[in-house]
């Protein structure tokens, strides 16, 4: 099903996609409303979806049909090469992404692939979508870190200190004026809240993570 507000985009898509060996153009809507309603009645494999339509958008429609339509999958086809609109393309649910001045091979193979139950993204997409993914990850490693920074306390985090230093318990308790076994129950304490195994992930996480 191809939608698009634009008949010459959708006679020109229809154009190039007839030619091309096992495919089918089923319908065709002019806007999200109408793809909705045309739905009740089609199930193509795939929707070629432009992202900018008038009322509900691409992104808005095809959170709908990912919802709706479990065997129906989007193709997002935009002019917008930006980071927001494919992101979120994405998290709606949409299988693939290509830019409208890919070639028509590309859209071909794009289809066929979202068909077959596989993602598509067109390579400047892919590489938008993994610094995104990356990004993600990083922030997620911040607030961990943070996290983990938040679960220790000041004294802790001296004793901590001390022992990324190589110091002993018995060494600690005499720098800070208390009993070996408050050392000890404190990096007890340290490695469960932490969840590590021994003394010696403990300073690796004290330095990996820069808890101290």
């Amino acid at each position: 099903m191809l939608v698009d507000d634009h008949s010459i985009v959708r006679d020109g898509i229809r154009l190039l996609l007839e030619q091309a060996e096992g495919l089918e153009i089923v319908d065709e809507a002019n806007d999200g409303e109408e793809a909705l309603e045309k739905l009740k009645v089609q199930r193509p494999d795939v929707v070629l979806m432009d992202i900018s339509l008038p009322g509900m958008s691409g992104i808005q429609t095809t959170q709908v049909i990912s919802r709706l339509y479990k065997g129906v999958r989007v193709l997002m086809l935009s002019m917008h090469n930006n980071e927001d609109y494919i992101l979120r393309s994405v998290e709606a649910g949409a299988y693939g992404y290509i830019l409208k001045d890919s070639s028509s091979d590309e859209m071909v193979k794009a289809i066929r692939t979202i068909a077959s139950g596989e993602k598509y993204y067109s390579s400047p997409v892919a590489t938008i979508i993994l610094n995104g993914y990356m990004q993600q990850l990083k922030k997620g490693e911040k607030h961990g870190r943070a996290q983990r920074q938040s679960r220790l306390s000041k004294k802790e985090k001296e004793i901590l200190q001390f022992l990324v230093e190589g110091m002993s318990s018995r060494e600690i308790a005499e720098k800070l004026q208390l009993s070996v076994r408050t050392v000890d129950n404190h990096r007890a304490n340290m490695m469960r809240r932490l969840q590590v195994r021994n003394a010696a992930e403990l300073v690796r996480m004290a330095v990996e993570d820069k808890l101290i």
